[in-house]
């Protein structure tokens, strides 16, 4: 027979954590993105850079970098993700360090306020094991997507495990959708949020499939490790004697079994496909003709073509049959074997890759 609650006792049927791993994240992505501004440099490498009272940690000019940050081959030394070096050059770190850097001010700003708005709620109800392992798995499920479309372009930022926490948050509800009060309310509001950061990714220079691969891995992640116990479970188990008698409950639902072994199916064979494809270098486009779209649809307003090349300028020293270029946009350098018919187009070429 069931009693009424015992004055004076308040119980909690679920553990409450201090959220600590979150606010530690933002401080790490914080402190490398500083460090990544000091290795840049601006002054040292371009002729003017944006914010020259900051000295080395000045921003490289806006036409190259709108929103405030380093320049591109700075991100590419600090472990940008770039897919060219993770499949020929063996850089597999890549696939993770990535997640950690991030393109500019902006960027940082915009992630870090959605990481502290997500992250805190989610660690504070699951505590810091599974939201860090969600948080860093669905990074690294967001760049498997990204390295089979985006191969032309170095990707970086912490958007994807971002979607992976959203994601997580829409199969944390499914999967314990009997615990909750004003549950169809929530999941339309969930679902409305999730669907306006996707289709914001739809806009040039997003990378939206990174936000489409953390978003379906922490919706599968989710399945698996935000499980929540029954509640009547969790009564009996934390009951005074004498003041339950329930029959014996499971601790889970039968259909909670069937999702997180559905998803621990799905997610394990998607990962291991997915990574076998980038090592082989396979291109998702040669697959899907219409998946472009995804990530960047075209208006009246916006094209997704890439722009025409732009004028590149070099630094050039010359020394016996040497030729040393040095790009003044990005600060790359490299010494080339000077041939003897060498031309100003010739040059130019050169220095035009070097800048790309």
């Amino acid at each position: 027979m069931n009693r009424p609650p015992v004055p004076g006792i308040d119980f909690e049927p679920f553990r409450r954590w201090f959220p600590w791993l979150m606010p530690l994240f933002v401080v790490v992505d914080v402190g490398l993105f500083v460090f990544t501004m000091y290795v840049n440099n601006c002054p040292k490498h371009s002729f003017s850079c944006f914010g020259g009272f900051l000295g080395r940690f000045a921003f490289q000019p806006l036409k190259e970098n709108p929103l405030l940050g380093p320049s591109s081959a700075t991100l590419d030394k600090l472990g940008a993700l770039e897919v060219s070096k993770v499949v020929h050059q063996h850089q597999e770190w890549r696939l993770i360090t990535s997640i950690w850097i991030h393109a500019g001010v902006v960027h940082l700003l915009a992630n870090m306020i959605s990481l502290l708005f997500i992250g805190l709620r989610l660690e504070r109800e699951f505590g810091f094991v599974k939201i860090g392992l969600l948080y860093i798995i669905s990074g690294f499920g967001a760049n498997i997507l990204s390295s089979l479309f985006l191969q032309s372009t170095i990707s970086v930022g912490a958007s994807g495990a971002l979607f992976g926490l959203l994601g997580a948050m829409l199969s944390e509800l499914l999967t314990n959708w009997a615990i909750y009060a004003n549950k169809c309310a929530a999941l339309l509001t969930l679902t409305l949020i999730i669907i306006i950061n996707l289709a914001m990714g739809i806009l040039p220079h997003m990378d939206n499939f990174a936000h489409i691969g953390g978003f379906i891995t922490g919706f599968l992640l989710g399945f698996i490790l935000l499980i929540r116990p029954q509640f009547e479970w969790v009564s009996r188990k934390h009951a005074l004697p004498g003041y339950t008698s329930q029959p014996n409950k499971s601790k889970h639902k039968t259909y909670q079994h069937v999702l997180w072994v559905t998803s621990a199916v799905l997610l394990t064979a998607g990962i291991t496909v997915g990574l076998v494809m980038v090592f082989r270098g396979v291109k998702g486009s040669d697959y899907c003709l219409w998946c472009h779209y995804l990530s960047c649809v075209p208006t009246p307003v916006w094209s997704c073509t890439p722009q025409g090349p732009q004028q590149v300028f070099c630094q050039s020293i010359q020394w016996e049959d040497k030729l040393n270029l040095t790009c003044l946009s990005n600060g790359r350098s490299h010494v080339y074997a000077q041939l003897k018919n060498d031309t100003q187009l010739d040059q130019q070429q050169l220095c035009t890759e070097l800048c790309s």
